[in-house]
């Protein structure tokens, strides 16, 4: 059965090591859809109603920001599950993005 995009999506978010963090994009393009960042967040917007918690907290964008965070329910809630694992947070982005970034190809096969 082929799998459609969100659940590639799904998949690849669900292997992002904690303690790192990946973008909307190289989700994207990780998943075969190379431009589609947009709808990454669209698909982890649409995870909650799923009976697996993905670590949807670990995608921020391209610059570190944590775009995301307004769909935690709460304004802190995100870099609050990032700082417990380790990442560095300020003004709702990623300190030294590079240090903490995962590509999925480096690891996912």
């Amino acid at each position: 059965m082929k799998q459609n995009f969100y659940e590639k999506v799904y998949e690849i978010v669900s292997k992002i090591p904690k303690g790192r963090v990946t973008t909307y994009g190289a989700i994207a393009e990780f998943a075969g859809s190379r431009g589609s960042a947009r709808m990454v967040g669209w698909a982890l917007n649409k995870s909650k109603s799923r009976p697996i918690n993905l670590p949807a907290h670990r995608v921020v964008n391209r610059n570190g920001l944590l775009t995301g965070k307004h769909h935690f329910g709460g304004e802190f809630i995100m870099s609050e599950l990032l700082a417990n694992e380790g990442v560095e947070i300020n003004g709702n982005k990623v300190m030294n993005f590079a240090d903490y970034f995962w590509m999925p190809s480096d690891t996912i096969y």
